[in-house]
């Protein structure tokens, strides 16, 4: 075999971080070691995977190719490591959320894999929809449960779990005495939202289509706490998954809101990149997801 998995480690590096001095610290090897073990993985097989420019190095179009394929062949690698050394075969997972799942649903399943893995380690990464999937699709997270619908050629989108967004408010607002909300309503209110780039600001979007340029935005926030707290502040309604406002609804905090013929129901997902092995780990990651 002309190549090693430390060559492979060396390559896969310097295509995340475009810097073989980054490369090399990531993988506590010396800056003249890396190098050494990138150019005799190109020289073995007349290639070149990276385009020089300057001190960065821009993979090209051939790394682009081999890049998911050398991920694959290392995850085998080291999933055989670690059962070779008799370690838990589920080994680490990296797992994305986005932020109503992070907060309000990822934990539980975390405990539950643990107990059922209590040698398992879990790292948790939670960001918007936009985030995760870009993490995902560049390995750096091994599975991500987002809230947004997306396409991207290299993910594999599995569905989970419906949910629903609410519109709400402030128990004294004067809105909270209607039955349901009109359209006129909708374009009066001032409204407290999720940032672009959320798949709860893409559900909401997409249910409020043909008002969005009259709507009044008045802040775009990252985390549903601090849209709680300004909504319940009285500076406007919002709207959230029912998952993060249940228990304000239950305290009577916050109040739901009827919007008159706009569908707010939408998918929750689970996403993988379609070139990552599957090691046992994930695949019960997977089905513990559809159990709970």
């Amino acid at each position: 075999m002309k190549y090693t998995l430390r060559q492979l480690e060396v390559f896969l590096a310097v295509a995340h971080f475009d810097n073989i001095t980054r490369a090399a610290e990531s993988l506590s090897m010396s800056q003249s070691a890396a190098s050494g073990a990138l150019r005799d993985l190109e020289d073995q097989f007349d290639i070149r995977l990276f385009d020089r420019v300057g001190k960065r190095l821009k993979i090209n179009e051939l790394g682009r190719l081999l890049r998911p394929r050398a991920e694959a062949l290392l995850e085998r690698a080291q999933s055989l490591e670690l059962e070779m050394a008799q370690h838990q075969a589920v080994g680490q997972l990296k797992i994305g959320a986005t932020m109503t799942i992070g907060n309000y649903l990822a934990v539980g399943l975390i405990a539950r894999y643990i107990d059922e893995q209590p040698k398992a380690k879990l790292d948790l990464k939670v960001a918007n929809t936009s985030a995760i999937v870009a993490q995902v699709a560049n390995f750096d997270l091994d599975i991500g449960l987002i809230e947004g619908e997306i396409q991207h050629p290299d993910l594999e989108v599995i569905p989970w779990r419906r949910d629903e967004l609410m519109v709400f408010c402030a128990p004294d607002s004067p809105l909270a005495r209607k039955n349901q909300l009109s359209d006129t309503d909708l374009q009066s209110a001032r409204w407290i939202l999720r940032e672009q780039g959320s798949g709860t600001r893409q559900t909401f979007d997409w249910a409020l289509h043909g008002l969005l340029p009259n709507l009044n935005v008045l802040l775009e926030l990252e985390h549903s706490e601090a849209i709680k707290r300004a909504v319940a502040e009285g500076l406007g309604i919002g709207c959230l998954s029912r998952i993060a406002l249940q228990e304000s609804f239950d305290l009577e905090t916050l109040v739901p809101l009827k919007v008159a013929g706009r569908d707010f129901s939408r998918q929750l997902y689970l996403v993988i990149n379609r070139h990552k092995y599957r090691s046992a780990g994930i695949e019960r990651w997977i089905e513990l997801c559809h159990k709970v």
